[in-house]
């Protein structure tokens, strides 16, 4: 059974449409609701004696992640020389030999 549900916001009315299902056949049917959910991205509103008691509604979209290559930018600040030596060449014991 689907109804249309009504929804008022910022003074016009949104109508959306949810499909309705009763718990015990939710019950025999779950994987193949969930999985209606999932592709439709509609919602499905549980009831039992006709009472809902519950929206199944699909998962908000995953956060896209960044591309690792990057990720470092403009993260750090160089200062001084970065090609010279980090000590002064006297204190290698490799070079007075």
């Amino acid at each position: 059974m689907v109804t249309v549900h009504g929804k008022r916001g910022s003074g016009r009315i949104n109508l959306t449409l949810m499909e309705e299902i009763a718990i015990s056949k939710l019950k025999a049917t779950c994987l193949a609701a969930l999985e209606r959910v999932r592709k439709t991205r509609r919602p499905i509103r549980v009831t039992k004696f006709g009472e809902p008691v519950a929206e199944v509604v699909p998962p908000a979209p995953k956060a896209r992640r960044k591309h690792w290559l990057g990720c470092m930018a403009r993260t750090i600040r160089i200062e001084g020389d970065i090609v010279a030596p980090a000590s002064d060449e006297k204190d290698w014991e490799v070079l007075n030999s």
